[in-house]
């Protein structure tokens, strides 16, 4: 896979425009969108020094957040359904991300060890969210009659 620029994922656009979406006194908006998702890269040294014993930072729980968010969004687009995230995670970083439309369940993830959440790389990050949006955008057309339920 060549190397992924932010610029020619239409994933990594939407999630870098969730993250702006999301910050209300304007520190992003100078920001290029590479530096917004560094964040979310992490290699496995990095990972292993993360410890899994103490709780999830916010800043950890809002990463999950904008990456699920950005999937919901791009769902919303495909499908013009309204889609809903939500995210629970309990203290040691076990919990479900769901995004649905209606009464559809269109992505469901179960989080583990969510202090460590990130990929290796940003053709990662994008392979995964577009992944999980093509798998939701497949339920959403399936079943058109129960997001609208």
């Amino acid at each position: 896979m060549s190397p992924t620029t932010v610029t020619t994922s239409g994933f990594l656009q939407v999630l870098a425009t969730q993250i702006r979406a999301q910050d209300p006194y304007g520190v992003y908006r100078t920001w290029s969108d590479q530096r917004l998702l560094q964040p979310f890269i992490l290699t496995k040294d990095e990972k292993r020094k993360i410890p899994v014993d103490t709780p999830v930072d916010p800043v950890t729980r809002g990463r999950i957040t904008y990456f699920h968010s950005a999937i919901a969004r791009q769902i919303e687009q495909k499908t013009g359904q309204l889609m809903q995230v939500v995210v629970n995670l309990n203290e040691e970083g076990f919990g479900w991300a769901l995004i649905f439309s209606g009464k559809l369940l269109v992505v469901t993830r179960t989080l583990r060890d969510a202090q460590r959440f990130g990929f290796t790389s940003l053709e990662l990050l994008q392979e995964d969210g577009e992944k999980a949006v093509r798998s939701g955008i497949a339920l959403a057309e399936q079943f058109p009659e129960v997001t609208q339920a």
